[in-house]
This record gives structure tokens, C-alpha cells and sequence, in this order.
């Protein structure tokens, strides 16, 4: 078929994609991604879902050039008809984020949530679907943009999750946003080993670089935990491992810190189990068996996971992240864990449109 007639049968976001013009880029590196300008319409997107402590989303980015082996996020690359193999490969920057979350917060966001009972503001989570402090945010800024945006207003709900230490750049914003609303940071670091963080997680900065991030935030006075999400069976989850981690952030000065067991989706699987028959052979037939039917490790083990998470937060006197539980009110088993990615990616399975934003 010929590529114009191609194009001319996608819809939406997919159309949308394949007529973003390329970005311009300093990067010189072979390696780097492709970057595209993408052209949304909204950039507060909704997630309804019970099962997970938050009304709405921002994710500057599409794509992610951290390449994590695990990501749940690909599928997200598959609404534009796109492979989940390129999700580090080809990344859309957003464009005019600032002025349509501006936009967005005037029409949508509500100061009194149905969930809390018109208590507490809706929550808004920052990098569900990417990581907003991804390389693209040193030349495109769109992240700083939309914290630009949300220092301007009042009595908001906001949390951000990343990998990168390049957050601290923007602590000027975020204390300024602290100021005038709630706001939590969390810090990923799934293992204290650099070399399996980046066999995990390739581009990733190393967990002593995000450790660090996780030290200079706790100074500068804003309140920042640690995210060991997600636990990977026989890879991350040995004797004492969980544990180091939950050290190390205790003693930057995380003051939470949570875990949630891996979960594949199709598009995950499928760049995920060649990984571990390639790098992980042993556990090649477990990983065959656990999640051959669905994205769950079995309930057992996630029994167990939780009940670890549990003890640790003891030993370390970690607290419970303040917005999961102002916000969250249906029983969850994964709720003590974090976040379940799983209902984010069911949720816009179900509303494309969202995903969209």
C-alpha cells in the first residue's frame, strides 16, 4: 500500500504520530533516539479507576528513552501504531504543554475529589507512562514547563516518579509548587548493583546518582520516598536486596518507601521474557509459567512481596506515602506496594482518548 494511503487510513493519536514533524537536537551520539513533536489536545489526562489514588495524569513525553527491559508502558507506543521495541526509540515531545495544562486545570481539575468525600483535592501523578526526566527534558524542558505552570496555582494534589536524578535542576519549582500545594516526589532505585540496574535499565543514571537525588531533595526540604517498583522474581528479589535498597534510601532521608511485583502486559512480554531467555535462561520456564496467561506473578507471591514490604517499612520507620492514603479508600491487595501500573494500563486501554494526551 502506498505510504499516503497508509497515513490515510490511521485515526487519531496514530494519525496524529505520523505526521509529527521531527524536533530538532544537539545530540550528536548514534545511539540517540528520534525525536518528534507531537500535537495534543489535552495534557491532564483522566484515569477513573478504583484501584489507583489518583484522578488524573501528566506524561510530557511519549516514549522513554531510559529503556527499561520491563516497562509496562510500551503499549502506550501501540496506539500509534507503533511496536513496543521502539518506545526508547522514537520519542514525542508535546507540544504547547504549558498553556493547554494551564487550559486543562481551569476546565477539568476539581478542588473538591468525588473520592475523598469532596475532602481533598483530585491528585495529579506526574510519569505514569514515562519518565518525565528523561534526556529529552535537558532540550525540551516540557516538564519544567508544566511545573512552571502548576507553581502558579494553589491547594493543588501533585506527586512526580522518576529515575533520574535530573530532577534536582528543577528544586527552585518544586519548592515553590511545595509551598503553595501537597506535593510528593518519588525516586525509583529497583536494585543497589549497577551492573544489574543497567542491564535492567540501560540508560538509566546509576542508583547511587538517583540516591543522591533522593539526599539533596530531603535537604532542600521537600518530601521524597523511595520506589523499589517493580520487584522482578529471581532477578531483584534475592535475600537482603529489597532490604539494601530500603537502607540506602532510609539513610539519604526517604521518608516513604513501596514496592510492586512485576507485571507484563503484552506488549512488556514481548520485549521482556527474550530478555530473560537470553540473560536469565534459568528463569526462562518460571517466567514461561507465571505469566503465560496473564501480566501477574502469582497471588502467593505477591502475598508474600507485600508482606516483606511490610516488615521493611518497620524495621526503617518509613511512613505511608501522604497522598495514597488521603486519596485512596477501596481495598486493594497491591494498594501497600504502590500504585497498581496494571490499572493505569487497563484503564486506557478502555479510553483510548486519554491515552492520547
Amino acid at each position: 500500500m502506498p505510504p499516503e494511503r497508509a497515513h490515510a487510513r490511521l485515526v487519531g493519536i496514530a494519525r496524529l504520530a505520523a505526521s509529527s514533524p521531527q524536533a530538532e537536537t544537539q545530540r550528536k551520539s548514534a545511539e540517540r533516539p528520534e525525536y518528534f513533536l507531537l500535537p495534543v489536545k489535552s495534557i491532564l489526562n483522566r484515569c477513573d479507576s478504583n484501584r489507583v489514588p489518583f484522578e488524573w495524569t501528566i506524561n510530557p513525553y511519549r516514549g522513554c528513552e531510559f529503556a527499561c527491559k520491563y516497562c509496562y508502558a510500551r503499549y502506550t507506543h501501540e496506539y500509534m501504531d507503533l511496536d513496543g521495541s521502539e518506545f526508547e526509540k522514537k520519542i514525542y515531545v508535546k507540544k504547547d504543554a504549558a498553556p493547554l495544562l494551564a487550559h486543562d486545570i481551569l476546565r477539568k481539575y476539581s478542588y473538591a475529589s468525588e473520592r475523598s468525600g469532596g475532602e481533598k483535592p483530585d491528585h495529579i501523578a506526574i510519569g505514569t507512562a514515562t519518565d518525565p526526566y528523561q534526556p529529552a527534558e535537558r532540550e525540551h524542558g516540557v516538564t519544567r514547563s508544566c511545573l512552571d505552570e502548576l507553581a502558579k496555582r494553589e491547594g493543588l494534589s501533585i506527586s512526580i516518579i522518576t529515575k533520574s536524578n535530573q530532577i534536582v535542576r528543577d528544586i527552585d519549582m518544586l519548592t515553590k509548587i511545595a509551598a503553595r500545594s501537597s506535593l510528593q516526589i518519588d525516586i525509583t532505585v529497583t536494585t543497589m548493583r549497577a551492573r544489574l540496574a543497567r542491564l535492567l535499565e540501560p540508560r538509566a543514571p546509576r542508583p547511587d546518582l538517583r540516591l543522591a537525588a533522593v539526599k539533596e531533595l530531603h535537604e532542600a526540604g521537600l518530601p521524597v520516598g523511595v520506589s523499589a517498583s517493580p520487584l522482578v522474581p529471581g532477578i531483584t528479589d534475592g535475600e537482603g536486596e529489597l532490604e539494601a535498597v530500603a537502607a540506602a534510601a532510609k539513610e539519604a532521608g526517604a521518608q516513604w518507601f513501596f514496592s510492586g511485583v512485576l507485571f507484563l502486559m503484552p506488549s512488556s512480554a514481548k520485549q521482556f521474557l527474550p530478555f530473560v531467555r537470553e540473560k536469565f535462561p534459568r528463569l526462562a520456564k518460571q517466567y514461561e509459567q507465571w505469566y503465560a496467561k496473564n501480566g501477574y506473578a502469582p497471588e502467593e507471591y505477591r502475598r508474600k512481596a507485600s508482606e516483606r514490604v511490610a516488615r521493611i517499612r518497620e524495621k526503617y520507620g518509613f511512613r505511608s506515602r501522604p497522598w495514597v492514603e488521603k486519596k485512596h479508600t477501596t481495598p486493594c491487595s497491591q494498594l501497600s506496594l504502590g500504585w497498581d501500573a496494571a490499572a493505569v494500563a487497563q484503564q486506557m486501554e478502555r479510553t483510548r482518548p486519554c491515552a492520547a494526551g
